[in-house]
């Protein structure tokens, strides 16, 4: 597996790009957060969304009153103690 280095000490900015079946794959090593584009540009604008979405620098939680509106019962939102589902780890 190839390792990234600058000025030869490794570095957390790093992100993969590939093209699979029409879509482009982008990764962000750190977090692992990885996303799709139909495009390259799309595929890079969709993980910079994301990791921010996972650093919590963007988003907020939804309120009771917009999960009511899309009938998601508020007190049935959580995981409680159950793990989330392999497709979620």
């Amino acid at each position: 597996m190839a390792t990234s280095t600058r000025d030869g000490a490794p570095h957390e900015d790093e992100i993969r790009l590939w093209r699979e079946d029409n879509w482009w794959i982008a990764k962000d090593v750190e977090t692992g957060v990885t996303t799709q584009g139909k495009s390259r540009d799309a595929a890079l604008e969709n993980l910079d969304e994301a990791v921010a979405l996972y650093r919590g620098e963007i988003g907020r939680e939804p309120t009771d009153a917009e999960l009511e509106e899309l009938g998601i019962d508020p007190a049935d939102n959580t995981t409680g103690d159950e793990e989330p589902p392999d497709v979620l780890k």
